[in-house]
């Protein structure tokens, strides 16, 4: 189906399948992607080696930081075009879509060449000593460079989900995992290059997320139209608005991860190694979460370009009750099978004491981590999206900081503790404003789309 026939999918039928639909297709693709970077933690186990594992846990902080900055261009692109299709207005998707591509792959490359540049005193900021720092370095200096492919990818995947194909979607994530997933046993051992292997597995894997996601958005969709240098700066300017506080509330989470990783490391390689495994286990346990955020946006976006604030309202609401089912069941699992997840990641001492410890309590406080997340998908595409950055930051800030800081006292247990606890504060809090800022859409005019001039556009 072109873009130019595209429907608002969203505007009708039930709002509880199609946050089921949405996030049950987005978590395929998520658990699969983070299933192997689990099965990646796997394979660099079984070399036997702490100081590869530690690494792991620093490349992910850093990884984090530069998927987060990815992730929220990501939204203010979905939040924009689903408003528009919402609205009808399908050809100026299509033209802000190919004006956000562009800048995105602009805008991230800086980004991964400037990591690179700055590795040395990032690596200090964290911790990172000896020869875990050199594995570290070693690993970022292949994969940095290649951030905007996975960065289109995304763009592309949220695309998809914009026009409502959810099975696309999950397709761009899905075949990268699988390329992975194949790639990983293949460089790591056979071609025995270890940890780099792992590297460049992961840069191989981020061209396949993107050759999927272009064939998908602009293929079989046509949802990219062609870049009109005259509407570039108008339409990159509308999709910053949500972006910019986007990236400032996704940004929020690795400062707070890094914070934590930064009071582990105080207790050695093996504490670091065990959070580093349980921030593998945490997206594979939680997908269904993860997905959630980026499903239900465009929902919530369509309904309200269409003017449906009831449906909005419900959307809501069903997705908070999604939570506590999919963090319900996680936890049920991840309590009944701590004892084989340690065995098979090889986790001991401390590792294994704290897997023990996430997979018995720590699991629980995703209820409130998933209520996070809907409500900062709810605002940023109802267009309050500095309430999501200030929530985000007060967890990594005011919910980390000093909650880790006094757990630090009682070991790494009590740094997991006191991290944990911030996500049950700032959860609530931001459940409670959401419902607010959701029952004001009556007066739906601050909410709506900034006006701007039509930009004059051949073929779009």
């Amino acid at each position: 189906m072109s873009a130019a026939a595209q429907p608002a999918r969203f505007v009708e039928g039930s709002t509880l399948r199609h946050v089921v639909v949405m996030a049950g297709t987005g978590a395929i693709g998520l658990v699969a992607v983070f299933g192997v970077d689990l099965l990646n933690l796997l394979y660099l186990s079984l070399l036997r080696e702490p100081r590869i594992i530690a690494a792991v846990g620093f490349v992910g902080v850093i990884g984090f930081f530069q998927l987060s900055i990815a992730i929220g261009l990501t939204i203010g692109l979905s939040a924009v075009v689903s408003r528009q299709i919402g609205a009808g207005a399908v050809a100026q998707a299509r033209r802000i879509a190919a004006s956000s591509l562009l800048t995105i792959a602009a805008a991230t490359a800086v980004l991964g060449v400037g990591t690179v540049a700055l590795l040395g005193p990032i690596l200090d900021l964290l911790g990172a000593v000896g020869e875990t720092r050199a594995l570290t370095v070693r690993f970022l200096l292949i994969v940095s460079p290649s951030l905007p492919l996975v960065a289109g990818g995304m763009c592309c995947s949220a695309l998809l989900r914009s026009a409502g194909d959810a099975r696309r979607a999950l397709n761009v994530t899905l075949f990268a995992a699988i390329a992975a997933a194949i790639l990983d046993p293949l460089l790591i051992f056979a071609l025995h290059l270890g940890f780099t292997g792992a590297a460049i597995s992961t840069v191989l894997s981020r061209a396949v997320m993107l050759a999927t996601g272009w064939a998908g958005a602009s293929g079989r969709h046509d949802m990219i139209g062609r870049v009109q240098p005259a509407a570039v700066f108008d339409d990159v300017r509308m999709v910053f608005a949500v972006a910019g506080p986007a990236i400032l509330t996704s940004i929020a989470t690795p400062f707070g991860a890094a914070y934590v990783t930064r009071s582990m490391a105080h207790f050695g390689a093996e504490a670091v190694a065990g959070q580093a495994s349980i921030d593998r286990l945490v997206p594979v346990a939680f997908g269904l979460v993860f997905a959630l955020t980026g499903a239900v946006g465009p929902i919530l976006a369509q309904n309200l370009g269409a003017a449906r604030h009831d449906r909005v309202r419900a959307a809501l609401r069903d997705s908070l009750l999604f939570v506590v089912v999919a963090v319900c069941g996680a936890w049920l699992l991840l309590f009944a099978a701590q004892g084989l997840i340690v065995r098979v990641l090889a986790a001991q001492g401390e590792a294994g004491m704290l897997v023990h410890l996430f997979c018995t309590w720590i699991a629980g406080s995703f209820l409130f981590t998933g209520a996070l997340f809907v409500a900062n998908a709810a605002f940023n595409n109802l267009g309050f999206p500095l309430l999501s950055t200030a929530f985000n930051w007060g967890r990594a800030t005011l919910g980390t900081i000093p909650l880790v800081t006094l757990g630090q006292q009682y070991g790494p247990a009590g740094v997991l503790a006191g991290s944990a606890a911030g996500s049950v504060l700032f959860g609530l809090a931001a459940v409670f404003v959401a419902f607010r800022v959701v029952g004001r859409l009556g007066g739906a005019a601050p909410l709506a789309a900034p006006a701007r001039p039509e930009v004059p556009h051949a073929a779009a």
